[in-house]
């Protein structure tokens, strides 16, 4: 850990020294690129000049220790024990410091939310969840834009696509994507039975074009009017866009703006998401065969949490994490959940990783 940190010193001088090279200063995209690292490794710099000040102090203690008397003895003694506890929580501090960064960090998040298992009440669970969301971003200071909209017979979402823009809205959102199980009397039962239904979620950065490269040559671009609950039309000209990405199967389709190059751009601002989301799938499955797509196929019996109105119960099956304050949460009051998976993250982090 050590020998790591001071590997991270060197780094962190020769940053500096490159910072105030005229080149990199007339360079934005390097000088950018640097002063991001350079500022993440500020605290590093200034916890670990703590420890080593600490360090010292202790050996200075101690090689006093074994000439002092009386109660100068006991005050060196007592400077020793204090640093020795304070050490290690230092290097739990540094160590944790030291994860690797979300290379999404920082990033927007486009969410698309479908009515999976359930029929109606399945709708009107992701309707449920779209509101959850935008109350938690609207707490949060976030920015809401509705990119797509298909609604249902009662008023619920077929499907709904949402663009979140905020400075720490990936570090929030990217644990919300997966089935979402709901077991409540839904408004469509007579005799009041208690119905399990679902909802997928699938949470993507947003991405830029240098991130990914599309080939016009392997899209089929389609034109339409949109339409609303039941297809009945609600436009009068083509404006609705689809866009099918052939070499995946990929496809994404915008309706809600009146004008077609808005449609086509938002759509293809989703494709890119949804395409890089699939490369880094791809990439993970070599790594590890336990990969499992976001969405799976949306069953009640796959889930990554529940959401149990009886109970006034919400469960994270993926850490076992539960909260008996459900009508809060899904008056966006989410942190706790967000809160409980991000230190679980940490944890496996630190048990994986060799800081």
């Amino acid at each position: 850990m050590i020998a790591r940190l001071s590997q991270v010193g060197d780094e962190f001088d020769t940053l500096e020294h490159q910072l105030s090279d005229p080149e990199v200063l007339a360079d934005p995209a390097q000088l950018r690129t640097l002063s991001k690292r350079y500022n993440h490794l500020g605290p590093v710099m200034e916890k670990f000049r703590l420890h080593q000040s600490r360090a010292a102090d202790r050996e200075a203690a101690q090689e006093m220790l074994s000439e002092a008397q009386g109660e100068e003895r006991q005050l060196l003694q007592s400077e020793i024990d204090d640093v020795n506890a304070e050490l290690p929580k230092l290097i739990d501090e540094l160590r944790e410091m030291m994860l690797p960064t979300d290379p999404h960090d920082g990033k927007n998040v486009i969410m698309e939310i479908r009515g999976a298992e359930g029929g109606e009440e399945a709708n009107l669970f992701a309707r449920d969840l779209f509101e959850m969301y935008s109350a938690f971003a609207a707490n949060c200071g976030w920015k809401i834009e509705l990119m797509s909209t298909t609604l249902s017979d009662m008023g619920g979402f077929n499907a709904v696509t949402l663009m979140v823009s905020g400075p720490t809205a990936w570090r929030n959102l990217k644990f919300e994507g997966g089935p979402h199980r709901v077991q409540r009397v839904p408004v469509t039962e007579s005799q009041g039975r208690i119905h399990t239904s679902s909802a997928t979620v699938t949470a993507l950065p947003e991405v830029d074009e240098v991130d990914v490269t599309i080939d016009e040559r392997d899209l089929d671009i389609d034109v339409f009017r949109a339409s609303g609950p039941g297809g009945q039309s609600v436009n009068t000209t083509d404006s609705a866009v689809r866009i099918t990405h052939r070499p995946t199967g990929v496809v994404v389709s915008m309706q809600d703006e009146r004008s077609q190059l808005q449609n086509r751009l938002r759509a293809m601002t989703v494709l890119r998401s949804r395409l890089f989301d699939l490369a880094e799938q791809e990439r993970r499955a070599e790594m590890s065969d336990a990969r499992r797509s976001q969405t799976g196929g949306g069953g009640r019996s796959e889930k990554v949490r529940t959401y149990n109105y009886k109970e006034n119960r919400v469960t994270d099956h993926r850490i076992g994490f539960t909260i008996y304050r459900l009508a809060e949460v899904l008056r966006g009051d989410l942190q706790p959940v967000i809160d409980a998976l991000a230190a679980d993250e940490r944890a496996r982090l630190l048990a994986e990783g060799d800081v």
